[in-house]
């Protein structure tokens, strides 16, 4: 009996050069379009994840290196919005593992503020390099309610330390310190001009902490809380110093519960 052998399997082909030329093509066209995206694709990602609440108009250059005017508004279906004066430049560039962000806005930084963002399991890590920057405290009327009734006006300074966010597993944590002064600030509200000055510190930690202080003012405000989870709890109250409670009533009937003089201030 003869035995058969297996047929031997054909050699293949090797690739045309056209057909490497057509996959040289490819490659490079996907290169080009990862390189040159247009800026308004960032603008269209930020304003979907930010619920419409932070806008990017006019946005030119690429999502790498470009710039556009802030706004910021109440949402999709909100009237409420106010842009930053000048434009706001980014510069977005691989970091490792994550993905560095310098920011400068022509109003308010003196340097570019530095961030980097690197993607964890389940979530997300920002580390913010420390800096300082001034902003105008008018832009917070176009997030619409409570803000488009008060209309603050004066100047946000805002200052972080070793500051750093943790999302995982739907919980935030934080390191590191951000300070916030509500400088010379004024309302609608009430004739006084200006009615005070404040200070917010938020302070990380197991359960990362928010204190409200007053520096100088008429109105007196103060305040603690925690986050839980996600979740901020605060308690704190606002009243006017003495002889002023008349051109601070409207403002405390707002801002909180009245409770005689005082006003309660509770979130969460």
């Amino acid at each position: 009996m003869i035995a058969r052998t297996a047929p031997r399997p054909r050699p293949q082909a090797p690739r045309s050069p056209r057909g490497w030329a057509m996959a040289g093509a490819l490659l490079g066209a996907l290169g080009a379009l990862v390189a040159f995206a247009p800026a308004q694709w960032l603008a269209s990602g930020l304003a979907r994840a930010s619920g419409g609440q932070v806008l990017l108009a006019q946005a030119r250059g690429t999502v790498w290196t470009g710039s556009a005017q802030l706004v910021l508004t109440g949402g999709a279906q909100s009237q409420d919005r106010i842009a930053l004066p000048g434009r706001l430049q980014w510069r977005l560039r691989p970091a490792g593992a994550g993905l560095g962000v310098a920011l400068q806005a022509d109003c308010c930084t003196r340097t570019p503020l530095q961030l980097t963002i690197a993607p964890r399991w389940g979530g997300a890590t920002v580390a913010v390099a420390d800096s300082q920057s001034q902003w105008p405290a008018s832009v917070l009327t176009g997030l619409g309610t409570p803000w488009n009734t008060l209309q603050p006006q004066g100047r946000l300074a805002l200052h972080t330390q070793a500051l750093a966010l943790q999302w995982a597993a739907g919980r935030l944590q934080m390191t590191g310190q951000a300070q916030l002064d509500m400088l010379a600030m004024s309302s609608r509200l009430s004739t006084l001009r200006p009615m005070g000055s404040y200070r917010l510190q938020l302070t990380g930690g197991a359960a990362p902490t928010l204190t409200l202080q007053t520096l100088e003012g008429l109105l007196l405000l103060s305040g603690s809380g925690q986050w839980v989870g996600q979740r901020l709890r605060f308690t704190g109250e606002a009243s006017a110093a003495p002889d002023h409670e008349a051109q601070l009533s409207n403002l405390l009937n707002i801002i909180g519960r009245r409770a005689g003089s005082r006003s309660v201030i509770s979130l969460g």
